[in-house]
């Protein structure tokens, strides 16, 4: 297993630091997730707004590894349930709860599972080289749009179905998607050659 990038840069000689370090991070990423949040974009054909949040929980979990990406976002959508203003902007969506009970609830709640797969994935090396990088981003992305897609058809009403679900929450997101995710997946070798680890 390898290490992830945050294990690498971090401090290891005294656990209290590598602790506050490690609480540090998952709170950046928190942020960060919270910040790209508001640059939305709102579509007239869908309730699903486009956003930059896939990206920054994909790669933020690749730097981080499975567990602290996956606290990252348990943490983000803890604050959006309490009714901080963290989730994107809507003219028609609540902030708070009832956003996870809405249309885009199904992507948000599928955040920790992406970052998990994504944080497992770059364990084992996958964020190291920008093919297995783009690989690792697309499963990341593959539970992002499953967990929206499957929301969709179940909780909307009134009900879409199936085919109005991938109307509305997949066709219009994926080609961008993809395109915003070809362009991250070099973040993080890059950011391993910086380190001068990528082997290691």
């Amino acid at each position: 297993m390898y290490r992830t990038l945050l294990d690498t840069v971090t401090t290891r000689a005294d656990d209290r630091f590598k602790l506050a370090e490690h609480i540090g991070a998952v709170l950046f990423v928190t942020i960060l997730t919270a910040i790209a949040a508001q640059i939305s974009i709102p579509l007239p054909f869908t309730p699903v707004p486009f956003t930059f949040q896939p990206m920054v929980v994909l790669l933020g979990a690749a730097a981080l590894g499975p567990r602290l990406g996956l606290s990252s976002q348990i943490l983000y959508l803890a604050l959006g349930f309490a009714g901080l203003p963290v989730f994107a902007a809507s003219p028609v969506l609540p902030q708070g709860a009832a956003r996870l009970l809405g249309p885009t609830g199904g992507y948000l709640m599928a955040y920790p599972f992406a970052a998990f797969a994504a944080g497992w994935l770059a364990e084992r090396g996958f964020d190291r080289r920008y093919f297995t990088a783009v690989l690792s981003m697309m499963c990341g992305l593959a539970i992002v749009f499953g967990g929206g897609v499957l929301w969709l058809t179940i909780a909307s009403r009134p009900p879409i179905g199936f085919s109005g679900a991938m109307s509305a929450g997949f066709v219009p997101f994926i080609v961008p998607d993809l395109l915003k995710l070809l362009v991250a997946a070099g973040v993080m070798p890059a950011l391993w050659r910086i380190t001068g680890s990528a082997s290691r």
